[in-house]
């Protein structure tokens, strides 16, 4: 019986990704959704096989996929600072 690390088992990386995106729902901001999209994307590499390796290196692939996620989403979906709507014309004047 080979016993393996409990990180190496792809449930717990998705609970770790849905627990992210609960948060997310219930946090204002928006930063823990990469986090939960890299957790998935480990997810389902353990799953299927291709990660079966040691802690580390299941860390760093939740860390690059999570800053890609990240940056994916603010190109995406980018921020509006200082963006203000000027109404030059009232709907009830015609």
């Amino acid at each position: 019986m080979v016993l393996t690390s409990i990180w190496q088992e792809g449930w717990i990386w998705a609970l770790l990704g849905i627990g992210l995106a609960i948060a997310e729902l219930l946090l204002p901001g928006f930063f823990l959704l990469g986090f939960a999209i890299g957790a998935l994307i480990v997810a389902a590499l353990t799953w299927v096989g291709l990660l079966g390796a040691s802690l580390p290196l299941l860390v760093l692939i939740f860390a690059v996929t999570s800053l890609l996620a990240w940056v994916g989403l603010r190109k995406a979906f980018p921020r509006r600072a200082g963006q203000v709507k000027i109404w030059d014309r009232d709907i009830n004047e015609d």
